[in-house]
């Protein structure tokens, strides 16, 4: 019997691939969470640069205005300078050099200038904490709150704005005081950002750089700004927490609620309340579905099992019944009348005795054989066909039966030697009781199961010239002690004993309508077919 939810089911995924999703995406959840977070600081970075960069544009058109040099070319172009720094992409250098004290003669004019801008920086940084210094063109400090007339030329980021390049760099913050511990999950916290950005002369072919101006603010730690947008965060951890509640809900529905659904059947079926276990309707996965048709298979191989006993029992004991209520008569009847019964009839009484008993005897031994054939585990050897067929062939010569069969393949069957003859000789049998003097035999191949999974199997026909059988008998032969040869002892066992056999290796036996005589077909799982002739 063959259970298959496949129709009731589009795709089903192996338990290992919904694992190995639900795996991922638990560890995705950190992994994404860590990028966001990572990302997050990045982007607070580049803001404090951005914001330097716009200040340090506002204190370079202020500063060219004290020189007198803020006049704008008629081919004037915007030029804007977008943020640079990277988390991924620069190094973190350590913190700036101290500046130096300076021999060399200092332009009067960007003193002046600095001087006059020296309050505008102080009020400005009061409200952005930032640092700030004007350098002049030869990279001297002429405003900001410290470090007045000393050179920071030498400053990398100083170095490459003076050539006219704007360089913004991360370094090396040191605070006065220990962070806390939770601030070491943030790179942020420990650097300061650094933009060197230059004046340069705006007024056609006068691309002089006439000074620096040169800014650094520690960005804003990511805990304290995450803390400021705290209903954006409380949302993201809701839609972190609902997408778990999705995951187990996936998980329990793909795997829970299917197990659960099979268990309660199952104790069901020990309570009494349902003779088999259906096929659940939604298994969630491949190997679910897989289990779900086996515990269907097998609860109804053991209902039909149960019953198959239940029915044979009964046969069997209404067979015994008959010959040995016959024999109880006999023996009833030779020791009430045995000394002036007629020796003619004590003889017929004890002639049925001899009978009845012959009888038992051949419902026992065929017992026997159906009993074994019933406890026929799969075979695991395979037969040639042709060279059993050729010794059967030889064996029924002397019987006057013909045994007619082409021999051009010799096809490899997954069933044992003794069972495949077994099967062949009781058909053969039958065929010469009913009359037949002549079987053919013609063979078959065909396959059964989706294409990837398609199994071969052979179809032995077997066409015999006997009187045949009744459309009426057709549908009882495989029956249990059904026979038409009861006086001549037949025991009706034979067909139910070629059917167990057959069912052990995975094959079938069928008779099918037949104008003239009686027509068998057995199917038996193929393994291969070698060209070989038997003459």
């Amino acid at each position: 019997m063959y259970i298959d939810a496949k129709q009731r089911i589009r795709k089903l995924f192996r338990l290992r691939t919904i694992l190995l999703v639900v795996m991922l995406s638990i560890l995705l959840l950190p992994l994404i969470s860590l990028f966001f977070f990572r990302f997050y600081e990045n982007e607070l970075v580049r803001k404090t640069e951005n914001e330097l960069i716009m200040q340090s544009a506002v204190f370079a058109s202020v500063y060219r205005e004290l020189l007198g040099q803020n006049q704008l070319d008629q081919d004037f172009k915007y030029t804007p300078i977008d943020p640079q720094l990277d988390f991924a992409k620069h190094q973190i250098l350590p913190r700036r050099p101290p500046a130096k004290k300076v021999l060399v003669a200092r332009d009067i004019l960007a003193q002046k200038a600095g001087r006059m801008m020296q309050n505008i920086l102080q009020n400005t940084q009061q409200f952005t904490l930032a640092g700030m210094r004007i350098l002049d063109e030869q990279g001297i400090v002429v405003a900001g709150r410290g470090e007045l007339n000393k050179s920071l030329a030498h400053v990398k980021e100083v170095k490459s704005a003076l050539k006219g390049k704007y360089t913004s760099v991360l370094r090396e913050r040191i605070s006065d005081e220990p962070p806390p511990s939770i601030a070491s999950i943030s790179r942020g916290t420990g650097v300061r950002v650094f933009t060197a950005f230059p004046i340069i002369n705006t007024e056609k072919n006068k691309n002089k750089v006439l000074g620096v101006v040169y800014l650094s603010r520690t960005p804003q730690n990511i805990l304290k700004h995450l803390y400021g947008i705290k209903e954006k965060v409380f949302l993201i951890l809701l839609l972190l927490f609902s997408l778990t509640g999705l995951i187990v809900l996936f998980i329990s529905s793909r795997l829970s609620r299917p197990i659960r659904e099979l268990i309660e059947q199952t104790q069901k079926l020990t309570r009494g309340e349902i003779n088999t276990v259906e096929v659940i309707k939604q298994p969630g996965t491949y190997e679910l579905s897989k289990l779900s048709n086996s515990f269907a298979e097998m609860s109804q191989a053991l209902y039909e099992r149960s019953q198959y006993i239940h029915q044979f029992a009964s046969h069997v004991s209404h067979e015994f019944k008959t010959p040995l209520t016959s024999m109880q008569g006999s023996l009833e009847l030779l020791l009430e009348h045995n000394d002036d019964m007629p020796e003619q009839q004590r003889l017929r009484f004890l002639n049925n005795l001899q009978e009845d008993t012959e009888r038992l005897k051949s419902l026992v031994q065929r017992l026997l054989e159906q009993a074994r054939a019933d406890a026929l585990q799969g075979a695991t050897e395979s037969t040639a066909l042709l060279p059993i067929l050729q010794d059967l062939r030889s064996r029924y010569i002397d019987t006057k039966l013909q045994i007619i069969f082409d021999s051009k393949n010799n096809y490899l069957l997954k069933i044992s030697a003794a069972s495949l003859r077994s099967v062949l000789s009781n058909l053969f049998d039958n065929s010469f009781q009913h009359g037949a003097d002549k079987v053919e035999i013609n063979l078959k191949e065909f396959s059964e199961g989706d294409t990837g999974e398609a199994i071969k199997y052979l179809q032995i026909w077997i066409h015999d010239n006997g009187s045949g059988i009744s459309v009426a008998n057709r549908k009882k032969i495989f029956a249990p002690f059904f026979t038409t040869r009861r006086e001549s002892g037949g025991t009706g066992l034979g067909l139910g004993i070629i059917e167990s056999i057959l069912a052990a290796s995975n094959g079938g036996i069928e008779n099918r309508e037949i104008e003239e005589g009686a027509l068998f077909v057995i199917s038996l799982p193929l393994i291969d077919v070698v060209s070989i002739n038997f003459r």
